[in-house]
């Protein structure tokens, strides 16, 4: 037996033409749930070490899992600092500048 389309649940389930508009809804809604979702995986599996697990049983699966997610959020917070600091640090250089040139219109006008 083949089944076709999206993951639901334990098992693969294609949309049927019986299926009324509701199932059809919920059932696309899952399949682009799972489709984006499904690239973090294979980015944590590729960049975070995620493909070999070499702790032993379940609860070192699970500590691979959460170091690896860990990692994820540290590298995505990184980003985010560094993009804050960038903006932070080209305002200040902006603002420095700006200042001396209110400055000298204040005087021109004085």
């Amino acid at each position: 037996m083949v089944f076709f389309g999206c993951f639901l649940g334990f098992y693969f389930q294609q949309s049927l033409k019986r299926d009324n508009r509701y199932q059809q809804d919920k059932k696309r809604k899952l399949c682009k749930r799972r489709a984006a979702i499904e690239p973090i995986i294979g980015h944590l599996k590729s960049d975070f070490r995620l493909s070999r697990n070499l702790l032993k049983g379940q609860v070192g699966d699970e500590i691979n899992v959460l170091i690896a997610a860990c990692a994820w959020n540290l590298r995505k917070w990184l980003v985010i600092a560094t993009i804050f600091l960038f903006w932070q640090k080209l305002g200040l250089f902006f603002v420095k500048y700006l200042r001396f040139f209110v400055v000298l219109d204040k005087k021109q006008f004085c």
